[in-house]
């Protein structure tokens, strides 16, 4: 589908979304409609971004609510989305990859049933949602070579994102994160830029949780703004073999407004022995993307990945990010 169809039909929902407000309040199924309708208007503004294909994993599980909140937002955003995600909870995987099994239990928060006896499975009733019975690298794996290419008359998607994760990935964390697992992959198997978004504010929650909590509808807000300026930025949107890692910081106080969310250019790892960073700020070392994240000023952490090593990438390529996203960007206070 054309980027401009695509926006019109995102348009005629978000707006029949809304005229929906008016319904009766006790019918089934009425109260995420109406959160979801949230997140469509919010982001309406964003419809003049160019849409895109982007295909969307994660650790947390297919049913995770911040990643269909995330899902919703990047729809809302005129993007054609499809969702491959663990059938459940495999945080904490890395970049394990194994082909699917049948599965045999119910997914995460019975999402799907028991004894499908299928290695992948879909939401029949919104079949860019998918589950695959494996690893997050697996299923970004199984999401770009399989799953979504039908959905675009056999074409790659042009973004890959993962999350957000339900807590952070800084530091030594992202070596066993799953999330940055199947962001790293799509960046250097499959030469996609990839972002992987992970929220300091912790606590699973399931698909249908009534109401949707505020964190779920900030972080998808937060993080497609992000998407929206790499789309942008114009291809390519990141440079070969890197990732962003992107930590945003708890959903509390005023930072419960998601226009109160910065961002901030960083690091992954200590840099007391590495080369130089891009200058940046006044200084040519970037700032830890924990001390960001952890901070109380709503700072998001966007870091510039190695995906040979999920380290910090050398300066040449931060500073196409940094003059890709100058306008995003801050510095700290």
């Amino acid at each position: 589908m054309k980027g401009a169809d695509h926006k019109t039909r995102i348009k005629r929902m978000a707006r029949s979304q809304w005229y929906s407000l008016s319904v009766p309040a006790n019918l089934p199924g009425v109260e995420t409609f109406k959160m979801r309708s949230q997140i469509l208007l919010a982001l309406l503004p964003a419809l003049g971004t160019e849409a895109i294909r982007i295909i969307h994993a994660n650790d947390d599980g297919w049913a995770e609510l911040y990643t269909r909140s995330f899902h919703d937002a990047l729809v809302a955003a005129g993007h054609d989305t499809v969702l491959a995600a663990p059938a459940e909870n495999k945080s904490g995987t890395a970049s394990s990859d194994a082909e699917p099994s049948p599965r045999t239990i119910a997914c995460q928060y019975d999402s799907c049933p028991a004894n499908t006896n299928q290695p992948i499975g879909r939401n029949e009733s919104s079949p860019r949602l998918n589950w695959v019975n494996s690893f997050p690298v697996t299923s970004m794996r199984y999401g770009i070579d399989t799953i979504a290419p039908p959905f675009w008359n056999g074409q790659a998607p042009e973004l890959a994102v993962s999350g957000p994760n339900v807590g952070s990935n800084v530091y030594v964390q992202v070596h066993f994160s799953g999330t940055v697992g199947a962001a790293v992959f799509a960046a250097k198997e499959r030469r996609l830029p990839a972002i992987a978004f992970s929220g300091l504010s912790s606590g699973t929650l399931a698909w249908n949780t009534i109401p949707v909590p505020t964190r779920s509808l900030v972080y998808a807000q937060v993080a497609s703004k992000l998407v929206d300026a790499v789309v942008s930025s114009g291809k390519p949107y990141l440079p070969e073999d890197v990732f962003l890692n992107v930590n945003l910081p708890k959903v509390e106080g005023k930072c419960t407004d998601p226009h109160n969310f910065k961002f901030v250019l960083s690091r992954i790892n200590v840099g007391l022995f590495s080369a130089k960073d891009v200058y940046h700020c006044g200084t040519d070392r970037l700032p830890l993307e924990a001390s960001v994240a952890l901070s109380d000023d709503c700072l998001v952490s966007v870091s510039v990945g190695d995906a040979n090593d999920k380290t910090t990438a050398p300066k040449e390529k931060q500073d196409i990010v940094l003059n890709k996203l100058r306008g995003l960007l801050t510095c700290l206070p």
